[in-house]
Protein backbone atom coordinates (compact mmCIF):
# COMPACT_ATOMS: atom_id res chain seq x y z
CA UNK A 1 0.00 0.00 0.00
CA UNK A 2 1.50 3.58 -0.65
CA UNK A 3 2.21 5.38 2.04
CA UNK A 4 1.81 8.76 1.34
CA UNK A 5 -1.57 10.57 3.17
CA UNK A 6 -4.56 10.57 0.84
CA UNK A 7 -7.13 13.32 0.08
CA UNK A 8 -10.45 11.82 1.10
CA UNK A 9 -11.53 12.65 -2.64
CA UNK A 10 -8.57 9.70 -3.12
CA UNK A 11 -10.08 7.88 -0.16
CA UNK A 12 -13.87 8.31 -1.63
CA UNK A 13 -12.86 6.59 -4.58
CA UNK A 14 -11.31 3.67 -2.94
CA UNK A 15 -14.00 2.90 -0.57
CA UNK A 16 -16.93 3.41 -3.20
CA UNK A 17 -18.76 6.17 -0.80
CA UNK A 18 -19.17 9.73 -1.27
CA UNK A 19 -17.04 12.39 0.20
CA UNK A 20 -19.48 13.54 2.96
CA UNK A 21 -20.22 9.39 3.83
CA UNK A 22 -16.41 10.03 5.48
CA UNK A 23 -16.93 13.32 6.86
CA UNK A 24 -20.02 11.87 8.54
CA UNK A 25 -18.27 8.83 9.64
CA UNK A 26 -15.57 11.18 11.20
CA UNK A 27 -17.73 13.68 12.91
CA UNK A 28 -20.58 11.28 14.18
CA UNK A 29 -17.83 8.23 14.99
CA UNK A 30 -14.65 9.75 15.03
CA UNK A 31 -13.88 7.90 12.35
CA UNK A 32 -11.42 10.36 10.42
CA UNK A 33 -7.83 10.82 9.50
CA UNK A 34 -5.64 10.78 12.49
CA UNK A 35 -3.68 14.15 13.55
CA UNK A 36 -6.00 16.39 11.83
CA UNK A 37 -6.39 19.72 12.61
CA UNK A 38 -9.38 21.90 12.37
CA UNK A 39 -9.31 24.10 9.78
CA UNK A 40 -7.38 22.17 7.52
CA UNK A 41 -7.67 19.94 4.73
CA UNK A 42 -7.79 15.88 5.62
CA UNK A 43 -5.23 13.34 4.80
CA UNK A 44 -5.73 9.98 5.54
CA UNK A 45 -2.43 7.84 6.37
CA UNK A 46 -2.75 4.28 5.32
CA UNK A 47 -3.87 2.94 8.38
CA UNK A 48 -6.52 5.60 8.77
CA UNK A 49 -7.40 3.71 5.58
CA UNK A 50 -7.57 0.19 6.68
CA UNK A 51 -9.85 1.27 10.12
CA UNK A 52 -12.28 2.56 7.28
CA UNK A 53 -12.10 -0.54 5.47
CA UNK A 54 -12.84 -2.41 8.46
CA UNK A 55 -15.60 -0.33 9.31
CA UNK A 56 -16.99 -1.06 5.78
CA UNK A 57 -16.55 -4.53 5.65
CA UNK A 58 -18.49 -5.04 9.07
CA UNK A 59 -21.54 -2.74 8.05
CA UNK A 60 -22.03 -4.68 5.26
CA UNK A 61 -21.86 -7.91 7.38
CA UNK A 62 -24.77 -6.49 9.06
CA UNK A 63 -23.05 -4.90 12.40
CA UNK A 64 -24.71 -1.83 13.20
CA UNK A 65 -22.63 1.62 12.09
CA UNK A 66 -22.13 2.56 15.65
CA UNK A 67 -20.71 -0.81 16.69
CA UNK A 68 -18.93 -1.15 13.62
CA UNK A 69 -17.26 2.25 14.40
CA UNK A 70 -15.99 1.25 17.92
CA UNK A 71 -14.55 -1.78 16.20
CA UNK A 72 -12.62 -0.03 13.73
CA UNK A 73 -11.37 2.86 15.82
CA UNK A 74 -9.75 0.72 18.38
CA UNK A 75 -7.91 -2.19 15.95
CA UNK A 76 -4.74 -1.74 15.16
CA UNK A 77 -3.91 -1.23 11.35
CA UNK A 78 -2.23 -4.70 11.32
CA UNK A 79 -5.57 -6.67 12.59
CA UNK A 80 -7.73 -4.66 10.80
CA UNK A 81 -6.38 -6.14 7.74
CA UNK A 82 -6.19 -3.65 4.43
CA UNK A 83 -8.09 -5.31 1.99
CA UNK A 84 -6.92 -5.90 -1.75
CA UNK A 85 -9.57 -7.78 -3.09
CA UNK A 86 -12.52 -5.47 -3.47
CA UNK A 87 -14.41 -6.46 -1.44
CA UNK A 88 -15.88 -9.50 0.48
CA UNK A 89 -15.04 -12.85 -1.85
CA UNK A 90 -13.87 -10.30 -5.00
CA UNK A 91 -10.52 -10.80 -6.00
CA UNK A 92 -9.07 -7.87 -8.36
CA UNK A 93 -5.47 -7.78 -6.80
CA UNK A 94 -3.63 -4.73 -7.37
CA UNK A 95 -6.37 -2.78 -9.26
CA UNK A 96 -6.88 0.55 -9.74
CA UNK A 97 -8.18 2.46 -6.83
CA UNK A 98 -11.58 3.44 -8.74
CA UNK A 99 -11.92 -0.48 -9.86
CA UNK A 100 -11.57 -1.28 -5.77
CA UNK A 101 -14.47 1.27 -4.86
CA UNK A 102 -16.49 0.19 -7.70
CA UNK A 103 -16.26 -3.30 -6.56
CA UNK A 104 -17.27 -2.21 -2.86
CA UNK A 105 -20.35 0.23 -4.21
CA UNK A 106 -21.39 -3.13 -6.25
CA UNK A 107 -21.40 -5.47 -3.79
CA UNK A 108 -23.49 -3.04 -1.56
CA UNK A 109 -26.02 -3.04 -4.80
CA UNK A 110 -25.10 0.89 -4.41
CA UNK A 111 -26.38 2.02 -7.52
CA UNK A 112 -25.97 5.28 -7.52
CA UNK A 113 -22.62 5.17 -6.14
CA UNK A 114 -21.68 2.65 -9.05
CA UNK A 115 -22.82 4.96 -11.44
CA UNK A 116 -20.92 7.98 -10.23
CA UNK A 117 -18.15 6.33 -9.80
CA UNK A 118 -18.19 5.43 -13.82
CA UNK A 119 -19.52 8.78 -14.43
CA UNK A 120 -16.40 10.82 -12.45
CA UNK A 121 -14.08 8.30 -14.14
CA UNK A 122 -15.62 8.71 -17.78
CA UNK A 123 -15.59 12.52 -17.40
CA UNK A 124 -11.82 12.58 -15.64
CA UNK A 125 -9.81 9.70 -17.88
CA UNK A 126 -11.89 8.99 -20.98
CA UNK A 127 -14.00 6.04 -22.12
CA UNK A 128 -10.92 3.90 -22.86
CA UNK A 129 -9.23 4.11 -20.05
CA UNK A 130 -11.80 3.78 -17.50
CA UNK A 131 -13.11 0.51 -19.62
CA UNK A 132 -9.60 -1.08 -19.31
CA UNK A 133 -8.47 0.17 -16.17
CA UNK A 134 -11.57 0.45 -14.01
CA UNK A 135 -14.75 -1.52 -15.36
CA UNK A 136 -12.87 -4.96 -17.32
CA UNK A 137 -11.17 -5.84 -13.61
CA UNK A 138 -14.63 -5.27 -12.05
CA UNK A 139 -16.81 -7.21 -14.60
CA UNK A 140 -14.22 -10.16 -15.17
CA UNK A 141 -14.03 -10.80 -11.72
CA UNK A 142 -17.89 -10.72 -10.92
CA UNK A 143 -18.29 -12.89 -14.06
CA UNK A 144 -16.01 -15.13 -13.31
CA UNK A 145 -17.52 -15.40 -9.32
CA UNK A 146 -21.15 -15.78 -11.20
CA UNK A 147 -19.57 -18.97 -13.17
CA UNK A 148 -17.82 -20.88 -10.62
CA UNK A 149 -20.48 -20.34 -7.96
CA UNK A 150 -23.38 -18.99 -9.50
CA UNK A 151 -23.26 -15.98 -6.47
CA UNK A 152 -23.47 -12.16 -7.39
CA UNK A 153 -25.13 -12.85 -10.77
CA UNK A 154 -27.80 -9.63 -9.32
CA UNK A 155 -24.40 -7.75 -8.96
CA UNK A 156 -23.28 -8.03 -12.34
CA UNK A 157 -26.36 -7.27 -13.54
CA UNK A 158 -26.76 -4.00 -11.59
CA UNK A 159 -22.90 -3.04 -12.63
CA UNK A 160 -23.41 -3.50 -16.02
CA UNK A 161 -26.76 -1.84 -16.23
CA UNK A 162 -25.13 0.87 -14.95
CA UNK A 163 -22.66 0.82 -17.30
CA UNK A 164 -24.69 0.86 -19.94
CA UNK A 165 -26.65 4.19 -18.57
CA UNK A 166 -23.51 5.58 -18.29
CA UNK A 167 -22.02 4.63 -21.71
CA UNK A 168 -24.99 5.61 -23.15
CA UNK A 169 -25.11 8.81 -22.16
CA UNK A 170 -21.55 9.68 -23.65
CA UNK A 171 -22.96 12.80 -25.95
CA UNK A 172 -22.90 11.69 -29.41
CA UNK A 173 -21.76 13.17 -32.56
CA UNK A 174 -23.85 16.02 -34.09
CA UNK A 175 -27.02 15.18 -36.13
CA UNK A 176 -25.71 15.12 -40.25
CA UNK A 177 -22.83 13.59 -39.52
CA UNK A 178 -22.23 10.34 -42.15
CA UNK A 179 -22.36 7.09 -40.47
CA UNK A 180 -19.98 4.76 -41.73
CA UNK A 181 -20.14 2.50 -38.71
CA UNK A 182 -21.79 -0.59 -37.56
CA UNK A 183 -21.76 -2.59 -34.59
CA UNK A 184 -23.40 -5.43 -33.65
CA UNK A 185 -23.13 -8.60 -31.57
CA UNK A 186 -23.37 -12.04 -32.63
CA UNK A 187 -26.49 -14.29 -33.60
CA UNK A 188 -27.48 -15.08 -30.16
CA UNK A 189 -24.68 -13.49 -28.03
CA UNK A 190 -26.23 -11.41 -25.19
CA UNK A 191 -22.80 -9.70 -24.28
CA UNK A 192 -23.72 -6.29 -25.93
CA UNK A 193 -21.47 -4.17 -23.07
CA UNK A 194 -18.36 -4.13 -24.79
CA UNK A 195 -20.02 -2.92 -28.15
CA UNK A 196 -21.37 -0.27 -25.78
CA UNK A 197 -17.96 0.73 -25.10
CA UNK A 198 -16.91 1.03 -28.51
CA UNK A 199 -20.11 3.14 -29.34
CA UNK A 200 -19.25 5.38 -26.72
CA UNK A 201 -15.46 5.83 -27.40
CA UNK A 202 -15.92 6.39 -30.95
CA UNK A 203 -17.97 9.01 -29.79
CA UNK A 204 -16.27 10.80 -27.36
CA UNK A 205 -13.66 10.63 -30.84
CA UNK A 206 -16.40 12.38 -32.80
CA UNK A 207 -16.69 9.02 -34.90
CA UNK A 208 -20.45 8.51 -34.90
CA UNK A 209 -22.06 4.74 -35.62
CA UNK A 210 -24.80 2.66 -35.81
CA UNK A 211 -25.33 0.04 -33.20
CA UNK A 212 -27.64 -2.95 -33.58
CA UNK A 213 -27.06 -4.36 -29.83
CA UNK A 214 -27.10 -8.20 -28.77
CA UNK A 215 -28.17 -11.19 -30.76
CA UNK A 216 -28.42 -10.08 -34.01
CA UNK A 217 -29.49 -12.77 -36.21
CA UNK A 218 -27.46 -13.15 -39.59
CA UNK A 219 -30.60 -12.06 -41.79
CA UNK A 220 -30.62 -8.86 -39.85
CA UNK A 221 -27.10 -7.99 -40.37
CA UNK A 222 -27.03 -8.56 -43.64
CA UNK A 223 -30.40 -6.16 -43.88
CA UNK A 224 -28.26 -3.45 -41.93
CA UNK A 225 -25.55 -3.66 -44.09
CA UNK A 226 -27.55 -3.69 -47.47
CA UNK A 227 -29.68 -0.66 -46.37
CA UNK A 228 -27.25 1.62 -44.48
CA UNK A 229 -23.76 0.80 -46.44
CA UNK A 230 -21.25 1.25 -43.74
CA UNK A 231 -17.73 0.93 -44.46
CA UNK A 232 -17.11 -0.66 -41.39
CA UNK A 233 -18.94 -3.38 -39.58
CA UNK A 234 -17.49 -5.17 -36.30
CA UNK A 235 -19.16 -8.28 -34.86
CA UNK A 236 -18.56 -9.05 -31.67
CA UNK A 237 -18.33 -12.40 -29.72
CA UNK A 238 -18.30 -13.42 -25.77
CA UNK A 239 -18.46 -17.15 -26.34
CA UNK A 240 -16.81 -19.37 -28.97
CA UNK A 241 -20.92 -20.79 -29.22
CA UNK A 242 -21.98 -17.72 -30.65
CA UNK A 243 -18.68 -17.27 -32.28
CA UNK A 244 -19.68 -18.79 -35.77
CA UNK A 245 -17.54 -18.04 -38.71
CA UNK A 246 -19.97 -18.30 -41.17
CA UNK A 247 -21.51 -15.14 -40.01
CA UNK A 248 -18.31 -13.25 -40.86
CA UNK A 249 -18.30 -14.94 -44.53
CA UNK A 250 -21.38 -13.77 -45.19
CA UNK A 251 -20.25 -10.18 -44.44
CA UNK A 252 -17.24 -10.88 -46.69
CA UNK A 253 -19.69 -12.14 -49.31
CA UNK A 254 -22.42 -9.54 -48.77
CA UNK A 255 -22.83 -7.37 -52.49
CA UNK A 256 -22.27 -4.11 -50.70
CA UNK A 257 -19.08 -5.74 -49.02
CA UNK A 258 -17.35 -3.34 -45.98
CA UNK A 259 -14.30 -2.33 -46.25
CA UNK A 260 -13.17 -3.36 -43.20
CA UNK A 261 -14.85 -6.91 -41.59
CA UNK A 262 -13.49 -7.04 -37.93
CA UNK A 263 -14.52 -9.35 -35.20
CA UNK A 264 -14.15 -8.39 -31.17
CA UNK A 265 -14.47 -10.80 -28.45
CA UNK A 266 -12.69 -13.52 -26.82
CA UNK A 267 -14.89 -15.97 -28.48
CA UNK A 268 -13.55 -15.53 -32.02
CA UNK A 269 -10.46 -18.30 -32.80
CA UNK A 270 -8.16 -16.51 -35.19
CA UNK A 271 -7.28 -19.97 -37.07
CA UNK A 272 -11.19 -20.13 -38.15
CA UNK A 273 -11.47 -16.36 -39.36
CA UNK A 274 -11.37 -16.04 -43.32
CA UNK A 275 -8.94 -13.96 -44.88
CA UNK A 276 -9.64 -10.54 -44.62
CA UNK A 277 -11.17 -10.47 -41.51
CA UNK A 278 -9.73 -8.13 -38.89
CA UNK A 279 -9.26 -8.90 -35.18
CA UNK A 280 -8.26 -5.57 -32.69
CA UNK A 281 -7.48 -7.35 -29.56
CA UNK A 282 -8.33 -4.17 -27.30
CA UNK A 283 -10.79 -0.95 -27.26
CA UNK A 284 -8.27 1.66 -28.48
CA UNK A 285 -7.32 -0.58 -31.61
CA UNK A 286 -10.72 -0.84 -32.55
CA UNK A 287 -11.33 2.56 -31.84
CA UNK A 288 -8.01 3.61 -34.31
CA UNK A 289 -9.16 0.78 -36.71
CA UNK A 290 -12.51 2.23 -37.39
CA UNK A 291 -11.96 5.87 -36.84
CA UNK A 292 -9.08 5.19 -39.88
CA UNK A 293 -11.89 3.36 -41.62
CA UNK A 294 -14.32 6.12 -42.06
CA UNK A 295 -11.75 8.78 -42.17
CA UNK A 296 -9.65 7.13 -45.55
Amino acid sequence: MDTEPLTAGAVARRLGVAVTTLRSWHLRYGLGPNGHARGRHRRYTPGDLTRLELMQRLVAQGVPPKEAARWAVHAPAAAAGPRRDGGPGLALGHADAAARGLARAALRLDSETVRRIVADTVRSRGVVETWDRVLCPVLAALGERAAHTGRLVEVEHLVSGCVSAVLGAVPRPLAGHPVGILLACADEEQHSLPIEALAAALAAAGVPCRMLGARVPPDALAAAVRRTGPRAVLLWSHAPETADPAQVAALLAHPRRPTVVAVGGPGWDPTSLPAGVVAPATLIEAVNLLTAAVSS
